[in-house]
């Protein structure tokens, strides 16, 4: 990686948007991976009759997966996502199509790490999860 990328990069540049619509089998398989079997996630009378929801219920953690997702595409292999936190503040369900997005927060040169804002929002452009991640940009390779 040339320094000349990160140079480049200025807050309030934005990481390209990302489209996800999953379907029951991804999300019964996403968590099967995960071993959880909470029925909101898998059984459709479950979650819409027992516990009130309109449909099934997208996991958290497959939102905080594309939010992983959407930085390293971002950074590629000029550097490594450091590190992320974010927070599921409204569900999500299948049927519906969301985003990842973000921008650059702020740019440290010395440290050669970006302060990142992520999100994923639903079709009415609600953020349903935001956060806060660090790329780490490698060092230039000694000729």
């Amino acid at each position: 990686m040339s320094l000349s990328r990160l140079q480049t990069i200025k807050p309030g540049d934005l990481l390209p948007v990302r489209e996800f619509k999953p379907d029951n089998v991804q999300l019964f398989f996403y968590n099967a991976a995960l071993w959880n079997a909470h029925r909101i996630h898998f059984d459709q009378p479950y979650a819409t009759e027992v516990e009130g929801y309109p449909g099934l219920v997208i996991a958290g953690p497959l939102l905080g997966d594309w939010l992983n997702q959407s930085v390293v595409d971002w950074v590629g292999e000029d550097g490594v996502l450091a590190c992320i936190e974010y927070s599921n503040r409204k569900a999500s369900y299948i049927g519906e199509t969301l985003r990842s997005g973000g921008k650059v927060l702020a740019i440290d040169l010395d440290k050669r790490e970006v302060e990142l804002e992520v999100t994923i929002k639903n079709e009415a452009d609600d953020v349903i999860a935001p956060g806060v991640a660090i790329a780490r940009f490698h060092c230039e390779p000694k000729d």
